[in-house]
Parts: C-alpha cells; sequence; structure tokens
C-alpha cells in the first residue's frame, strides 16, 4: 500500500482503492450500506454474493432469510473460493455484490445473463457517466432503479482503522426482471448510525 496515503496513523478519507490484481486487497462492504439495499429492496429466492471476501455483505444479506450463496475468486476465509464471476454459468434468483473496481463493466455483463430476477451491484455514481457504457450497457440494458447514497461511505482496506468519511459518492445499481424503466432513487440519512 502507498504509505503516503495515512495521515496520523489512520487512513485518509480519500484513501484510493486499488485494483485487487494479486490477491490480497479488498475493501469490505461496511454492513450499513447492505442494510440500506435490503431495507428498500425485496428479494425472493437465493441471493449469490459473488465476491463475497470476507463475508461482511453475506451476513447482512443473510437476515433477508433468504438462501445466500457466497463465492470469491480469493480465499479470504469466506464462502468458496477459487469461482470466477466473470466465467460462471451458475443461475440465481438475485445475485447482490460489490464487484472488484477494475471489473465492474465486466460483473455487469455476467450479472445480466445469469440473474434470473434481481441484479444489484454497488458501485461508484460515476459509473453512470461514459460513452463506452452508454454504449455497451445502458442503451440495451439500463438498470431499473439507482439507489444513490445521502451518506457517503468509506471503503477500508481489510483490517484499518476506521475513521473519517468518505468523498466518493456511491450507488446501489438494480436491475429487475419485473421492472421496466429507469427510477432514481435516495437512501434517506440515517443507515450509518443505525447499522455501525
Amino acid at each position: 500500500m502507498d504509505m503516503t496515503y495515512n495521515l496520523n496513523g489512520g487512513f485518509k478519507p480519500t484513501i484510493k482503492r486499488f485494483a485487487d490484481l494479486d490477491g490480497p486487497d479488498f475493501f469490505p462492504t461496511p454492513a450499513w450500506a447492505t442494510y440500506a439495499l435490503i431495507d428498500n429492496e425485496a428479494f425472493k429466492g437465493d441471493i449469490w454474493e459473488s465476491a463475497c471476501g470476507n463475508g461482511a455483505m453475506s451476513n447482512v444479506l443473510a437476515k433477508t432469510d433468504q438462501p445466500v450463496i457466497s463465492t470469491d475468486l480469493y480465499d479470504r476465509g469466506y464462502g468458496d473460493s477459487g469461482v470466477d464471476f466473470l466465467v460462471q454459468h451458475r443461475r440465481a434468483q438475485n445475485i447482490v455484490t460489490n464487484p472488484p473496481y477494475n471489473a465492474a463493466e465486466g460483473f455487469v455483463r455476467s450479472g445480466l445473463q445469469v440473474a434470473d430476477r434481481k441484479f444489484a451491484l454497488l458501485l461508484r455514481l460515476a459509473f453512470l457517466e461514459g460513452a463506452g457504457r452508454q454504449r455497451t450497457i445502458f442503451s440495451e440494458n439500463p438498470p431499473s432503479r439507482v439507489w444513490v447514497f445521502s451518506e457517503r461511505i468509506t471503503f477500508y482496506p481489510d483490517g484499518a482503522v476506521q475513521k473519517g468519511s468518505g468523498t466518493t459518492a456511491y450507488a446501489w445499481f438494480v436491475w429487475d426482471k419485473d421492472a421496466s424503466g429507469t427510477e432514481l432513487k435516495w437512501f434517506k440519512p440515517g443507515y450509518k448510525a443505525k447499522y455501525p
């Protein structure tokens, strides 16, 4: 890790997420960010968390009382490892995950093919931008709902002291096979305090 991103022994709120190219780097999703999704989106049937990391998101998804399948490309001590979502043919009723930063577009393509009901990705709000994505994703398969966070999420490397607030806007992008059109919605503030 680039130590210039340390400030007084802690990580700056603007810490850069770096690509998980060698396996050891990953950024667990704060529980409150997953609770925001499941409080506002109903999921029926199994839920596949396809980049489960240490199980942070899978543990919250289990609160829906739906079966949760947890896999990851790397062995992080939780779920089934060695499963590359980008080349999988397994199907699931629902897929919910926070994909690796450098593979978000591939996760969209794969998720649209193997999710039978809903497919939800936690992405930077800026994912909406870009001529390439407009041509390859949004013109043919726009999300059904984009849930924008009113509070900023800070992603810390596993084991880092958590303090400060993020500077990047995030949203849940939800593709729903039973919906048409695209809605832009906002989560009410308070999730960060309610589910620390």
